[in-house]
């Protein structure tokens, strides 16, 4: 009877946390270059003396969607959206470096240009700042210009460049920040190829149909699991009258 108990609760714990990836790539629908959650289940097989026939089930965000979102043109110069497997580099909250596809920059009160979420961005030699400028451009390359305040128009100055990475041939895992590390550590090498468009961003790959449809598939499953506790509950009250002395 046991075997049956574990089983079905284990079922019902990994159905639970599947929820909550469905639910949290379903939140970030609409945010800036968000990458949908992957969630595998894989079986865990009881190794012992006699039958291996306990079998619990396990949930795993395995991965991230790599596929691209669609491109929005929105017209402002700080925003920038990474084409094709272009990545952009960010400073992590520890201090190392990570990777995101978010591209709706912004200018820091400290002159440090920071993506949306309030990662610094990454140039050629560390996080990049941004002097006082009557304008700003954003190359197709990366490359940064401004226009110092009472400068000339016509000849802009580069301050840096947006250090872009390409993923291809590292193993990299999706942290809970959101943000692409390389896995076990260390950096990615800038990808002189790589591109990005400006005045545009790109949206979630989250696809919200396929979202709802998963999450009533899990639901269902769910309820299976549910089910089968009920049914160990039937059977184990069933043993228990018959086993039982008549007064």
């Amino acid at each position: 009877m046991d075997k049956l108990v574990y089983t079905a609760a284990s079922g019902l714990k990994a159905h639970m946390a599947s929820q909550a990836a469905i639910a949290n790539n379903m939140a970030n629908a609409s945010t800036i270059g968000f990458r949908a959650d992957r969630v595998v289940f894989d079986r865990l097989e009881v190794k012992g003396s006699g039958f291996n026939s306990r079998t619990t089930a396990s949930e795993e965000v395995v991965d991230a969607d790599r596929r691209e979102g669609a491109i929005m043109q929105t017209g402002r110069p700080l925003d920038v959206a990474m084409t094709g497997g272009a990545w952009l580099t960010v400073q992590a909250p520890d201090g190392s470096e990570a990777y995101t596809r978010r591209g709706d920059l912004q200018v820091a009160p400290t002159g440090v240009l920071e993506t949306g979420d309030g990662f610094p961005v990454m140039g050629s030699g560390g996080p990049i700042t941004i002097p006082p400028a009557q304008s700003l451009t954003i190359a197709s390359d990366g490359t940064i210009s401004i226009v110092p305040i009472g400068g000339d128009a016509a000849n802009p100055q580069v301050i840096d460049k947006l250090k872009l990475v390409s993923t291809t041939g590292s193993v990299t895992v999706k942290g809970l920040d959101n943000l692409l590390h390389v896995k076990g550590g260390g950096v990615l090498p800038e990808d002189m190829e790589a591109k990005v468009s400006g005045g545009a961003l790109e949206g979630s790959n989250v696809n919200m149909t396929q979202s709802l449809v998963d999450m009533i598939e899990n639901q269902r499953s769910y309820e299976v699991q549910a089910n089968l506790l009920k049914e160990a509950k039937t059977m184990d009250e069933s043993g228990a009258s018959v086993m039982r002395m008549p007064s």
